[in-house]
C-alpha cells in the first residue's frame, strides 16, 4: 500500500523509519513545511491509501477530518483535538471511518501482559492500582504554554491505560499538583509535580504520581494489586530505580519515552496497517479526555471531581 506521513518531528521521524521499512508498504509519501527526511518522497499525503499524522496538537482535528472526507484510514498521535468541545466534533465527523488514535502503551509488552493476566483472573479481585509517569527532564517552555497542563499531556496516558488493562471506567478524580522547577510552568497555569487519586466504577481505588524532574531517567510504572497477586509494569532492569536491599542492575535507565517504548511504536503501526480490531479509537480518546479534564478542573478548585461532571 501507499501511506502518506503528516509531520517529520520526532516522534514522525520515528514512524517514517518504521513505514518505510514495513512489509505492507510500497510508498511513502511524507509532508513537512520545513523538515526533510530519507525515507519516502514528497508529496500529497492524502493521494495514499493510508495516513499517519504526527503534527503539532493543534492541526489534528482538521487533518483527521480531511482524511474521513476523501475515505482515507488515519492514524493519529494524540490528543484528537485541544478540547472536550472539538473532540467531540470530529467524533461525529468521522462516524463511519476508520480512524486510530495513538496511545501506545497498549501494544507495549508489559501493559499487554498485565491485562491477560488481570483479564484471566490471576490477579484474583483488583483491589487497587498505581500509575506513575516522570519524565528526567521538563520540555520547553514553548511547548508547556500550549500543552493543556500535566493531566491533558502527560498522564492522559495514565488514564487510557487504565481503562484499557482495567476494563472499568473512572468515576471521580481528586487530583493536586505542586511547582517546584522553572517559573514557566506556573506561569502557564501547569504544574511541574502532580499527584490524583482516582475511584473506579466498581470501587477500585487508583493513585497516580508524575513528575517533569525525575531526574534518574524516565520512570513510567504500573502496579496492579489483586486479592491474590500483584502485577508490575516497568519494574525491569532499566526503570531509574535504586533500591538498599541490593546493588543497582548495571544497566542504563530509559532515557526518554521513545526508547522506553519503541516496541510498542511499531507494534501499533503494525496494527493499523493490518487493521486490527480493538485498537484506541476516537471514542477510547475522547474518554480518557474527560478523565485529564476532572483531574484538571479538581487540581484547580482543590476538590473532588465526577467524571460525569465534566461530560456535562
Amino acid at each position: 500500500m501507499r501511506v502518506g506521513l503528516l509531520g517529520l518531528g520526532r516522534i514522525g521521524a520515528f514512524h517514517a523509519a518504521t513505514l518505510a521499512t514495513h512489509p505492507l508498504v510500497d510508498e511513502l509519501i511524507v509532508a513537512d513545511p520545513v523538515r526533510t527526511s530519507p525515507y519516502g518522497r514528497p508529496g500529497d499525503p492524502f493521494e495514499a491509501d493510508a495516513v499517519v499524522i504526527a503534527t503539532p496538537t493543534g492541526t489534528h482535528a482538521e487533518l483527521i477530518i480531511r482524511a474521513c472526507e476523501r475515505g482515507v484510514p488515519a492514524f493519529c498521535e494524540k490528543p484528537v483535538a485541544g478540547t472536550v468541545a472539538d473532540t467531540v466534533k470530529v467524533l461525529e465527523s468521522a462516524q463511519g471511518h476508520r480512524v486510530q488514535i495513538g496511545f501506545q502503551r497498549r501494544f507495549d509488552p508489559g501493559y499487554v501482559a498485565a491485562a491477560h493476566a488481570l483479564r484471566a483472573g490471576e490477579l484474583g479481585e483488583l483491589h487497587r492500582v498505581h500509575l506513575i509517569t516522570a519524565d528526567p527532564a521538563p520540555p520547553p517552555a514553548e511547548y508547556i504554554a500550549t500543552s493543556g497542563g500535566i493531566f491533558r499531556d502527560c498522564h492522559i496516558h495514565d488514564f487510557d491505560i487504565l481503562r484499557w488493562v482495567t476494563g472499568r471506567e473512572v468515576m471521580s478524580v481528586y487530583a493536586t499538583g505542586a511547582n517546584r522547577g522553572a517559573a514557566f510552568f506556573a506561569a502557564a497555569g501547569d504544574v511541574d509535580n502532580s499527584a490524583a487519586l482516582l475511584t473506579l466504577d466498581d470501587g477500585t481505588l487508583a493513585t497516580l504520581q508524575g513528575s517533569r524532574y525525575n531526574g534518574a531517567g524516565y520512570d513510567v510504572r504500573m502496579e496492579l494489586a489483586g486479592t491474590e497477586r500483584t502485577q508490575v509494569v516497568g519494574l525491569g532492569p532499566r526503570a531509574p530505580l535504586h533500591t538498599t536491599e541490593g546493588p543497582p542492575s548495571g544497566e542504563e535507565p530509559w532515557p526518554d519515552f521513545v526508547t522506553r517504548f519503541e516496541t510498542a511504536y511499531r507494534r501499533e503501526i503494525d496494527g493499523f496497517l493490518r487493521a486490527e480490531e480493538s485498537l484506541c479509537s476516537i471514542e477510547d480518546a475522547l474518554e480518557a479526555l474527560y478523565v485529564a479534564e476532572a483531574a484538571d478542573l479538581s487540581l484547580r478548585e482543590r476538590r473532588p471531581v465526577e467524571v460525569a461532571e465534566v461530560r456535562r
